[in-house]
């Protein structure tokens, strides 16, 4: 699971950073809220951790931004702000949860755990676009009832370029999502295991809703096979 912490009180990051990297999360974070957005906006992390009150753009602004690029990564807002009006204003922009510091850690993995818990229940159950069905926890993936046959790697991709269907996701999107920055292979690995993966959908009939965006990368979205 991938987390971007956004917070701009350098030690309360860092506190937030190690401990979520002690349970095991892979951590980005950056004490500025454009920067903080232009990572949000790449699709690559499972959580975001948003302090509202931010250098450059806000907490709230970074959630109304991404929210109208159709990421639906969930957020928990980490702020000084306890009154009811911020916190209604901050899950009204499409925050999921809010913790007001000071806070224990103990509440914070709780409430981490517990957004990441969710996050897997809503794929369980709403990881589908037109014909084409996922089933997370098995990791199997069919076209009209039949089972496309995916290697774990070609799920993921699968999985991930439906997650943000209709979404153009580039080449170094993928990459960094599905194999890492420490990876070893070229962003070029992206292409064969698209390759792999219209193979097997184009024998049920179904590789034409893999979209290649010439020079940037792919997305699913549903188009006439001619």
């Amino acid at each position: 699971m991938k987390i971007l912490v956004v917070e701009d009180d350098e030690m309360l990051r860092s506190a937030i950073t190690s401990v979520l990297t002690g349970e095991g999360y892979s951590v980005d974070d950056t004490g500025h809220g454009d920067e903080g957005f232009f990572l949000a906006e790449q699709a690559i992390y499972d959580l975001l951790v948003l302090d509202i009150m931010l250098p450059g753009m806000s907490g709230l602004e970074i959630v109304k931004k991404i929210r109208l690029k159709t990421i639906h990564v969930p957020v928990l807002f980490l702020t000084a702000k306890d009154s009811i009006e911020d916190r209604v204003t901050g899950l009204n922009m499409g925050a999921d949860d809010y913790l007001v510091k000071p806070f224990a850690v103990a509440e914070l993995l709780a409430r981490v755990k517990a957004l990441l818990r969710r996050k897997g229940g809503d794929l369980e159950e709403l990881l589908a676009y037109k014909n084409i069905a996922l089933h997370p926890k098995l990791q199997e993936a069919y076209y009209e009832s039949e089972a496309m046959g995916l290697t774990a790697k070609e799920y993921e991709l699968l999985e991930y370029l439906t997650f943000n269907r209709e979404r153009i996701l580039t080449r170094e999107q993928i990459f960094d999502r599905l194999w890492g920055y420490e990876s070893e292979s070229s962003y070029g690995i992206v292409d064969v295991y698209v390759h792999h993966l219209r193979k097997k959908m184009s024998a049920l009939g179904c590789d034409h809703f893999i979209r290649t965006v010439r020079g940037v990368g792919y997305m699913l979205k549903e188009h006439s096979k001619g």
